[in-house]
């Protein structure tokens, strides 16, 4: 019986001994796989911020800097009286019927007898023209006509107000002026020479008013400004390459064609065309501009404003700005809280959202896993790079490093990022304004066109974010004035 006895407490002891060994076990192994469950205290995994984007890069190339090119323009009178004289020659007039105008037995042709002279005053053109006029006119004798014929010359005097209208027609306001005889008429009759001026000056009276309408219609019919203002404004508007090393395009999208009115001064016409429209560079292949086919209407204005800017567009994409980032941070240590906390970048990558700059930044040390910083880029005229300022974290890694890791908000980790984070854009927008000012300096566009002018003024605009790229623009004013001499 007391070996019994014994050998059960035997057991009930292996037993015991057994249950806790098991529950030892068991608890252990739960332990282990609740830890394994749990996320490591030290190991960040934040929500990344969303990629977005207010803006594509056509979008920003189509960016406004309304500018106008300041174009004034002086015509001596002796090249408008070249023009005049080397168009009219010859016969200029004639009327080969005896009875049109009420039957009025008259007959005329008119020849250019030598130089017209053109004068200005008060603003309006005056014109002498010389002429030779032969005239086959009736004469009635005792209820019988006779048909006699005669020459003679006289210079006839006209007024001429020139106008622009809107629809780029030449509108012409002709009066006559008068005229003075430099050799009468006469017809002979019996053996006579007798004067007939009086008669003469009446018909020419009657006819001068169907002369000046004449002379409108043929100025209006005749000269054409559209079709040369058209291709010089289709010429305007072609993209034309600033630098091939950074594929960048001066692109001018013209808008509006200004002037003054004329003024005379002295022998000089003096007037002031303005072409109002936006100067942006662009980079990239060669932008598509499909060939304008009608012109904008012609304003009239007091006075037109000689300002020009052009808007310098530097681009960085995203890949690029984040390895120049890596080149500086990746392998960089930084300590906190006297060394007691450490972290190591690992890598560096970036994005936009809406108008902030995301950086995702890889970590290892006490914390490891990534992180995300927002700040909003801008361009630093004094270093010629885009930065950044207000660089925070992510709310999202914010909220997880207040639980885990606040020694990280408090360091000046973010603040060095600002400092030091720059991406160099200035070399490639010193180029291009380099070759901007070279095409200002004395470039003659064709024979008696020269453009000359100076870039002032340097103003930063902004840094879009794009899906591919960011962009620095900078406003670049300056004077232009495009000299036009002769017609």
């Amino acid at each position: 019986m007391h070996k019994e006895k014994k050998r059960y407490a035997e057991v009930v002891a292996q037993l015991i001994h057994t249950n806790v060994f098991f529950v030892f076990c068991l608890s252990f192994w739960l332990s282990l796989f609740v830890v394994s469950c749990r996320p490591s205290s030290n190991r960040l995994n934040p929500k990344a911020p969303k990629e977005v984007y207010n803006t594509t890069k056509m979008e920003v190339q189509n960016e406004r800097f309304l500018s106008t090119a300041h174009v004034p323009v002086s015509i001596a009178l002796s090249d408008i009286e070249h023009q005049i004289n080397t168009q009219v020659s010859g016969l200029i007039y004639e009327d080969n019927s005896l009875t049109d105008n009420g039957n009025d037995q008259f007959m005329t042709k008119v020849w250019k007898r030598g130089t017209i002279l053109v004068s200005a005053q008060d603003s309006l053109f005056h014109f002498t023209v010389p002429l030779r006029i032969w005239v086959k006119a009736g004469v009635s004798v005792l209820g019988f006509t006779q048909y006699k014929e005669t020459e003679f010359e006289i210079d006839l005097r006209f007024k001429t107000k020139f106008d622009l209208d809107r629809d780029w027609s030449v509108n012409t306001h002709t009066e006559a002026d008068g005229y003075g005889w430099v050799k009468r008429p006469t017809i002979g009759f019996v053996g006579l020479n007798i004067p007939i001026t009086n008669f003469v000056g009446r018909m020419i009276d009657k006819n001068l008013g169907s002369i000046t309408k004449t002379l409108d219609q043929q100025v209006r019919r005749n000269i054409d400004l559209r079709t040369p203002v058209l291709k010089a404004w289709n010429l305007l508007r072609e993209p034309y390459l600033l630098s091939d090393k950074y594929r960048t395009y001066l692109q001018v999208v013209p808008k509006r064609v200004l002037i003054t009115p004329l003024r005379f001064e002295g022998q000089v016409i003096r007037s002031t065309i303005g072409i109002e429209g936006y100067a942006l560079t662009t980079t990239g292949a060669k932008p598509a501009v499909k060939p304008a086919v009608s012109l904008p209407d012609l304003t009239v204005v007091p006075q037109v404003k000689d300002d020009f800017q052009i808007g310098l567009l530097s681009e960085a994409t995203y890949q690029e700005a984040a390895k120049l980032a890596a080149d500086e941070f990746v392998g960089k240590s930084f300590s906190f809280s006297e060394n007691r906390y450490s972290i190591t970048v690992t890598s560096m990558d970036m994005y936009g959202q809406n108008d902030n700059l995301i950086i995702k930044a890889g970590l290892k040390g006490t914390i490891n896993g990534d992180i995300y910083l927002s700040g909003r880029p801008y361009y630093d005229p004094r270093d010629q790079t885009i930065s950044l300022k207000d660089l925070k974290y992510d709310l999202d890694t914010r909220n997880i490093l207040q639980q885990s890791a606040s020694w990280l908000l408090k360091g000046t980790f973010a603040r060095t990022l600002e400092k030091q984070l720059t991406i160099p854009v200035g070399s490639q927008l010193a180029d291009m304004q380099k070759q901007i000012q070279e095409q200002l300096k004395n470039n003659q566009v064709i024979k008696g066109v020269v453009i000359n002018g100076r870039l002032d003024d340097i103003k930063p605009d902004q840094v879009y974010l794009t899906p591919t790229a960011m962009l620095a623009v900078v406003n670049v004013r300056g004077r232009v004035e495009v000299k036009v001499e002769g017609l």
